[in-house]
């Protein structure tokens, strides 16, 4: 892949994450100011495509990014996002606000991450076999999913995820979070969705997973960001994190 057809795959998941309608040259041309052709995009979207690196759902459609896409763009091409200090001051507000109301600690974190992320999230305790899921709504509202069928899938993955999960956690590195898209996921009913995964470990020590589950075209860097800094509110005592806020 040459440098352009780089940012050209790049640009295609940045429209069709904003947009969910598939990417044409005419708009990488008109609205991100390409300095080639439309031909030119034209050529090296088919490039991309007999590569794997996107598709063509119709004939006359643009194209959208592949599982193989996205994993690319991700291992090549993400840089990961610094949440501001106003974003990381919002979270911490969030996080003490829910606390307060005396829900579960895995139920403050699932809401917490699905509400300023946007997605269906998982929070458990895996000492505990403690598992909490906030987002459903906001899953179900994303064009992907808005089919009978789809539904019907990602309710039932419901029902296996914290078996999945207990599993994942043996698997995976401390602190590791990983990304998982479209097929690669290890629960069969999601592979519509992405998943970004990763352990954490109480101040007590108790250890924990947190999960954000979206559209394929989420957006991976800053979601990733979100889990990892909800990973350090868990991690930091009450107190300190007050002391964060003022």
């Amino acid at each position: 892949m040459n440098e352009r057809q780089q940012k050209i795959l790049a640009t295609v998941i940045e429209e069709y994450t904003q947009t969910a309608v598939p990417v044409g040259s005419q708009i990488l041309v008109g609205k991100y100011k390409f300095k080639v052709s439309p031909a030119t995009i034209r050529n090296d979207m088919t490039v991309l495509e007999e590569t794997g690196y996107l598709y063509q759902p119709h004939i006359s459609a643009g194209r959208i990014p592949t599982d193989k896409g996205y994993r690319y763009f991700v291992e090549e091409m993400m840089k990961d996002k610094v949440l501001s200090k106003e974003q990381q001051q919002d979270m911490q507000r969030e996080f003490l606000k829910l606390k307060a109301q005396n829900t579960r600690l895995t139920r403050t974190t699932a809401k917490l991450l699905s509400h300023v992320s946007g997605n269906f999230a998982i929070s458990g305790l895996i000492d505990n076999d403690e598992f909490s899921d906030f987002g459903m709504r906001e899953l179900m509202e994303e064009p992907e999913f808005k089919e009978l069928d789809e539904m019907c899938r990602l309710v039932e993955m419901l029902d296996y995820v914290d078996e999945k999960f207990d599993q994942l956690t043996k698997d995976m590195l401390e602190g590791e979070t990983r990304i998982f898209i479209g097929k690669e996921n290890p629960i069969e009913a999601a592979a519509n969705c992405s998943m970004i995964i990763s352990p954490y470990k109480l101040s007590s020590g108790e250890k924990g997973i947190l999960a954000l589950i979206g559209p394929k075209r989420m957006e991976y860097a800053k979601n990733k960001s979100m889990i990892e800094y909800v990973k350090k509110l868990l991690g930091a005592s009450l107190i300190v994190i007050l002391m964060f806020v003022k």
